[in-house]
């Protein structure tokens, strides 16, 4: 048997390594495509030798496009792969651009295709990750969902009437987060940036929403400001809205340091007092690692953890940032239901992608 995979972001290897090292146990063929979709700098040699990650076999140094060029040219070349590389199945994380045209290539040449991280939804269609996601569980063959949530999300939309599998895999994005928890205690990432472990708001700002909505972006730093008056704020920052900041002459009181890589951000959650993020993926770290999250946007796709009491949505509003550190101040992370599986969400996927 022979798996494709195709990759776009960072956080897709991560993901994705999950799902290499149960197929190396089953001693199943991958072959990793990477399209370039996401420059990213801490993605050096260095990154997959130490994340145990296996290297791409294509690379086709697709990015900096618009959408629909980008998507076009990714369908284009990962055609032309597939039709080289001959796979029995074509698997897609996630909501990118990659995601899409791999499924997109994939169903031209009926080649069946797994979507993990199947049936998420914002629910709101002015997201082009959320275009992404309900095109590709559309033509998908094996949808994996990370959540009961996301089964009943498919259920809605009749996904129980298209000829298709779902299935309640778990995330694998938990899987990752354990396994690569004990590797990263050997940096010193607090030590560092001279924080004390228990005693600081972790937060970051990276969705266009916020970044490029000056009036949203200054209500967000205004709160931190304020928070950091009380108690320690750190921000890895990207050097593009840091870039903002300096460009709007908004005064920030905080700290601000580089982008860190998963190992050192890992460090930061755990270390953490609370988590005040407009990320999708630090929502959940976040709860793996017991931290209450405040998310800075209007909705999210992770809505078992806001019914659960654990994240609480503010969007950009000022005041309600400020509401919500005072409702978490008060309370204790008691307890952790398993809403994302128990940590061997890849081995339940490969097992049922190669039965």
């Amino acid at each position: 048997m022979k798996i494709l995979t195709v990759l776009g972001a960072r956080p897709q290897f991560i993901k994705a390594a999950t799902i290499s090292r149960a197929l190396q146990e089953k001693h199943v063929q991958e072959v990793i495509v990477h399209t370039g979709q996401h420059y990213d700098s801490n993605m050096s040699d260095i990154f997959f030798e130490e994340m145990l990650i296996p290297k791409p076999d294509h690379f086709l140094n697709i990015s900096g496009l618009s959408h629909g060029a980008m998507t076009g040219q990714m369908i284009e070349k990962i055609e032309g792969v597939l039709k080289d590389e001959k796979p029995d199945f074509v698997l897609v994380y996630g909501d990118t651009n990659s995601t899409l045209a791999g499924a997109l290539a994939a169903s031209k040449l009926h080649i069946p295709i797994a979507h993990i991280e199947a049936g998420l939804r914002s629910f709101n269609m002015r997201m082009p990750e959320e275009i992404n996601r309900i095109l590709t569980d559309r033509i998908s063959t094996k949808l994996y969902c990370p959540t009961s949530t996301a089964i009943e999300n498919l259920m809605r939309e009749g996904f129980d009437n298209i000829d298709c599998e779902v299935l309640l895999s778990g995330d694998v994005m938990y899987d990752a987060a354990l396994f690569y928890s004990e590797r990263s205690q050997k940096y010193n990432t607090l030590k560092t940036h001279k924080l004390d472990s228990g005693k600081y708001f972790l937060a970051t700002i990276h969705r266009a929403e916020n970044t490029d909505n000056i009036e949203n972006l200054k209500s967000i730093i205004e709160a931190l400001n304020e928070l950091h008056a009380q108690y320690p704020v750190v921000l890895p920052l990207h050097p593009r809205t840091r870039k903002i900041l300096q460009d709007q002459k908004l005064t920030v009181s905080f700290q601000i340091i580089d982008p860190v890589g998963y190992f050192d951000m890992l460090n930061l959650i755990r270390g953490s007092f609370m988590v005040l993020t407009d990320s999708g993926g630090l929502q959940k770290e976040a709860y793996f690692f017991q931290k209450f999250c405040i998310t800075m946007r209007d909705q999210t796709e992770w809505v078992e953890l806001v019914q659960g009491g654990f994240n609480i949505l503010t969007g950009a509003d000022k005041i309600n940032i400020h509401h919500a550190v005072e409702q978490f101040r008060q309370r204790k992370f008691d307890s952790k239901p398993d809403l994302y599986g128990s940590g061997d969400s890849a081995r339940t996927i490969v097992k049922n992608l190669t039965s």
